[in-house]
């Protein structure tokens, strides 16, 4: 039934998903620590209105922070990710089991748990989307790392991680036209205006 949590001022350098199991939280208090990156599971609090942020190594927001759908304050001063660009790409090349696995997914081959190994039935199942609308490709294990920034607010534009199931769906890699970029952009700032008429104040300076 916890509704309030504060602990600021703390030499805490990560936060414990655990934290996700209070579906009473409202306000949490995580500033002047050394955190540097947010748990996804977070996003599991969905009673969540105020999470302070600030002072801490914070270069990135996971994603799902977007699915914090009564979240009307975010405070992020004192973070890296507000005074720098943080681009981070990581990309190992898929194992021959997960090509067979984006292949089976792509192609919508037909088959039956029967058909194979339980481990490989539950495999297919841990499919990801890629988010890049012209991509339309899934991954497993082996995805590019991205920072992606966001409008929030029609004011601050907010670092947040996605994946990619590939270095080609990254734009400013991308062979594609600009028209291509400008579309892929276009579709983020659609996803990014959601959550900002969610988000009432987000506080940088």
């Amino acid at each position: 039934s916890l509704e309030f949590l504060y602990l600021g001022g703390n030499f805490i350098t990560s936060i414990p998903p655990e934290l996700a199991n209070l579906p009473s939280l409202s306000y949490l208090v995580l500033c002047d620590n050394k955190i540097q990156s947010i748990p996804p599971q977070l996003a599991q609090l969905h009673s969540l209105r105020s999470l302070s942020l600030h002072n801490n190594l914070l270069t990135y927001l996971p994603r799902e922070i977007l699915n914090l759908v009564h979240l009307e304050e975010l405070s992020l001063r004192g973070n890296p990710l507000v005074v720098r660009f943080v681009r981070d790409l990581t990309y190992n090349p898929p194992s021959l089991q997960e090509l067979a696995g984006r292949t089976i997914k792509t192609r919508s081959v037909p088959y039956a748990p029967s058909d194979l190994p339980e481990n490989l039935v539950r495999y297919l199942s841990l499919a990801s989307n890629c988010p890049n609308p012209k991509c339309g490709g899934v991954y497993f294990d082996s995805c590019v790392r991205q920072i992606k920034f966001v409008d929030f607010c029609g004011k601050y534009r907010l670092p947040l991680m996605h994946y990619l199931c590939s270095p080609e769906c990254s734009s400013p890699c991308s062979s594609a036209s600009q028209s291509s970029t400008s579309q892929s952009e276009s579709d983020s700032e659609d996803e990014a205006s959601v959550a900002a008429r969610r988000m009432q104040k987000v506080l940088l300076g």
